[in-house]
């Protein structure tokens, strides 16, 4: 019972790590970022769920599978590592179809053989069929594995809907450019590079759904002589589209048209107070961008 315990001890660690490690993740994001400001915490916490819904779905199958490989002679870490790699869909697919076939023992000699078998090749006995019956019945082994496991892909399924359709409705999702807290864009952006280093906030990109807005936060550290400078160039310009330079702190809300600049703009501060201030572009059908953005 002990040995069997100690065996189990070092899967138990590897599961509460892989938890941990999931934790500090979404840690070291809130961080480094804004939080999860602008984003209903049910949001996050339902991609929370599904990941870790996951790695149980993928645990509990594989470790039916160890328990099958052990009865069938197979790899018992090879084929569990497959399943937990290959998520549990594929790797159990895999796995049904390589998998080796269940042999009995021949009640005269011992000798391995298959429960389809009428008599054993070794020596030859004839095997009953009431032998086969009692072999077939216990094919059907840790059931509580499975049954773990679909109910955790249940649940990775309930969350991951969950979280696929208030992305998609834009629910709990702040999409105002004006407001004071982060911005989370429901479409995508192209071919995107995006820098701040020393201050100096760089982005380009190729194209963006309508709408799509970019922010970076920056410091005002004295408004009256410190100036916003803004070089920005768009390729591409279809008709109708923009690129809109907003300044957003607090109640204060200043936008610029900056589609069309033939020369760096050069942005008064002074109705700001020092502090953080969200400085976001607004893309709107502008394509082949390439912009420079800093307080100075």
């Amino acid at each position: 019972m002990n040995h069997t315990k100690n065996k189990k001890f070092p899967f138990y660690i590897s599961i509460a790590i892989i938890f941990l490690l999931i934790v500090l993740r979404f840690g070291v994001y809130y961080l480094k970022s804004d939080g999860f400001s602008g984003l209903s915490m049910l949001i996050p916490v339902m991609l929370l769920c599904f990941i870790v819904f996951t790695l149980l779905t993928s645990a509990f199958f594989a470790a039916w599978v160890y328990q099958d490989c052990k009865k069938r002679g197979d790899d018992p870490l090879l084929w569990p590592l497959v399943c937990l790699i290959a998520t549990p869909f594929i790797g159990l697919l895999i796995y049904f179809l390589r998998r080796s076939e269940i042999k009995g023992s021949c009640p005269a000699c011992g000798h391995k053989i298959s429960l389809k078998a009428k008599y054993c090749e070794e020596c030859g006995t004839p095997v009953k069929k009431e032998d086969n019956n009692v072999m077939v019945k216990q094919e059907t082994h840790h059931l509580k594995f499975i049954v773990a496991g679909i109910v955790s892909m249940a649940l990775m399924l309930i969350c991951l809907t969950g979280f696929i359709v208030s992305a998609a409705t834009g629910n709990g999702i702040n999409t105002n450019v004006a407001s004071n807290d982060r911005i989370w864009n429901s479409g995508v952006i192209n071919m995107s590079y995006s820098t701040y280093i020393g201050d100096v906030w760089k982005l380009k990109f190729r194209s963006a759904s309508d709408g799509f807005v970019k922010e970076q936060s920056m410091t005002i550290t004295d408004p009256d002589t410190q100036l916003l400078h803004a070089d920005v160039s768009c390729g591409t310009v279809p008709e109708g589209a923009t690129l809109v330079l907003w300044l957003v702190q607090g109640e204060v809300v200043r936008s610029v048209d900056i589609t069309d600049l033939s020369e760096p703009l050069e942005y008064s501060l002074n109705e700001f107070e020092n502090g953080k201030v969200h400085v976001r572009l607004q893309i709107n059908g502008v394509e082949n961008t390439v912009s420079e953005i800093y307080i100075k």
